[in-house]
């Protein structure tokens, strides 16, 4: 039997801990006898979690020793570093070759062990930057639920460790075995798109009072209009080549690529919140065309815009004629 450690530090995210506990407890092999073994573990018996209560653990890292898949949870944003006993037994159990994965900000664990230096990585959208910068030698894939690079696995979120434990049930013991281990989860063996289609974009800052901010206000407000370069530097009185300068020191970003942007978050807000055909949302947005809308929308959300839809409409039911 497989055996699988899910490791507990203090601040654990109750959620982050479950969700691959349950998955790998509720496998099934076809004659019905369990697939995997797993043991909840931690540096002391008991852990403090995030939530106000305390866990009791009955392993301690020992359990680390005897598994052949470890998981880390995520924690609190309170929670202190890591123990160099914990980072200590991590980096053993790597080097024996035991199969390491993350949920959510648990990849920071394993960034401070050191076993995602050279690899690419993952985790939940909102510290994924944070992860980049502390961590350099990390490759951060932030549009991703998970990164498998063999021994070491991340995942996004908590829901995006289903997703990692249903794609190692498969590696382990086959898709029929891992198609049962996600009807026993309610979801699907497979999500179309990446976690880039749960990011919110938000525009690039710009400074109140700033020579941008009239301009911005006006392409908002005309985005299902033609707009090019030249129309946004004749409106801010600056030449193209000024203006092109003034938005990159300004933002970040080159005014097409703002522009394109803010085209790709109207979509996602009409997918949201109306029934109108794709067709129609690709005029509101000011996309040239449904097939450039539809390509535009993938590169940038990670999914169709009718998979966008089914997952994120304020209704139960979309018409239909608005189906992509």
């Amino acid at each position: 039997m497989h055996s699988v450690a899910i490791l507990a530090l203090d601040d654990v995210v109750p959620f982050d801990m479950a969700a691959p506990m349950q998955v790998f407890d509720w496998t099934r092999l076809p004659d019905g006898r369990p697939a995997y073994r797993v043991r909840l573990c931690a540096e002391a018996p008991e852990v403090r979690a995030d939530g106000g209560f305390t866990l009791r653990v009955e392993h301690g890292l020992e359990a680390l020793t005897e598994a052949d898949t470890i998981v880390v949870p995520g924690r609190s944003p309170v929670a202190g570093p890591p123990s160099p006993r914990v980072l200590a037994a991590l980096r053993e159990a790597a080097a024996a070759g035991t199969r390491i994965a993350s949920v959510c900000v648990g990849a920071f664990v394993l960034a401070e062990a050191g076993l995602l230096d050279g690899l690419r990585a993952t985790t939940h959208w909102v510290a994924a930057d944070d992860l980049a910068r502390r961590f350099p030698a990390v490759e951060v894939q932030p549009d991703v639920l998970y990164v498998d690079n063999g021994q070491i696995l991340t995942s996004a979120g908590a829901a995006a460790a289903l997703d990692m434990c249903l794609h190692m049930i498969r590696r382990d013991l086959g898709s029929a075995v891992a198609a049962h281990a996600a009807r026993m989860s309610v979801m699907p063996l497979e999500r179309e798109g990446g976690q880039a289609q749960f990011i919110v974009y938000d525009h690039p800052p710009v400074p109140r009072g700033s020579t941008l901010e009239p301009v911005l206000e006006w392409v908002e407000d005309n985005l299902a209009h033609e707009i090019t370069l030249g129309a946004m530097a004749t409106r801010s009185g600056m030449s193209e080549r000024t203006f092109s300068r003034r938005f990159r020191e300004q933002t970040g970003s080159t005014p097409l690529q703002w522009l394109l942007r803010a085209r790709v978050r109207r979509a996602q807000y009409l997918l949201e919140n109306t029934a109108h055909p794709v067709e129609r949302i690709a005029r509101q947005a000011g996309f040239g065309s449904p097939t450039a809308f539809r390509e535009r929308f993938r590169r940038v959300v990670g999914t169709t815009p009718q998979a966008y839809r089914a997952a994120f409409h304020a209704k139960e039911t979309v018409p239909a004629g608005a189906r992509s």
